[in-house]
């Protein structure tokens, strides 16, 4: 290990506490793009980032190319060993959660969901139809490495939080529920909370207690359940299609 890689180091070991990794380009992308706290960056190539931010992302080619320490292959993977193939990883700082506010966009709420892979696509998805957050119960942390390069490091472009059920927002409660009402029907208030069990149980009877609607998606007959990430998305998409506040 030269100098400059022993000086990264220290840099990595110091800011890595309670930081957010971001691994790949796209991730680092979209941290940046919505307003994270850039701590560290490094990659195997600052010409190559360089190169792949003309092509992908003109608006954060410059910072990268300011930013970016240019480190080894072998370092990278000593600091993250799975590191994506575009060869950049940084450090943000984790954002504290926004105050409570007059929502305008339905939040997402994920009952002890288990699949990291599952909640970063869930996250993406959110960012993407500008959801007020996302918000998990139970054990698994929703800022997890894992589920943070399953959302492309969109966590920045909307709320990420774990809670309880006891600390849940204002809100109707709408349940996705093989009993509910036909989603292809149903009026999404843009205050909503919608709630996602697991795939194998679905909610908890507790929180289908507390349902102001239940609501089905359609399914084929002997068709076990959907993706957790697919629910989300079929449903945000039916709140798109009647809410003056969503993306166009």
């Amino acid at each position: 290990m030269n100098p400059h890689e022993m000086q990264i180091l220290a840099l990595w070991r110091a800011a890595s506490p309670g930081a957010v990794l971001l691994d790949g380009f796209h991730a680092v992308k979209h941290a940046l793009r919505f307003g994270a706290e850039i701590e560290l960056v490094v990659t195997t190539d600052r010409a190559a980032v360089r190169a792949l931010a003309d092509e992908l992302a003109t608006d954060v080619g410059g910072y990268l190319e300011e930013t970016a320490h240019e480190v080894s292959e072998p370092f990278l993977r000593d600091l993250v060993p799975r590191a994506g193939p575009t060869g950049v990883v940084a450090l943000a700082a984790r954002p504290e959660p926004e105050p409570a506010r007059t929502r305008t966009a339905p939040t997402v709420l994920l009952e002890n969901p288990r699949n990291l892979g599952n909640v970063g696509a869930v996250v993406r998805l959110a960012a993407g139809f500008g959801v007020s957050a996302v918000l998990t119960t139970g054990d698994l942390d929703p800022w997890h490495p894992h589920v943070v390069r399953g959302s492309a490091g969109l966590h920045f472009a909307t709320t990420v939080a774990r809670v309880t059920s006891d600390t849940l927002p204002a809100g109707p409660i709408f349940v996705l529920d093989p009993e509910g009402a036909d989603l292809r029907t149903t009026e999404i208030p843009d205050d909503a909370i919608l709630a996602f069990g697991t795939e194998r149980h679905g909610v908890s009877a507790a929180l289908r207690g507390r349902a102001d609607r239940l609501v089905a998606i359609p399914m084929r007959p002997k068709v076990s359940s959907y993706n957790l990430a697919t629910s989300v998305g079929m449903t945000l998409f039916r709140w798109s299609t009647t809410s003056a506040n969503a993306p166009t």
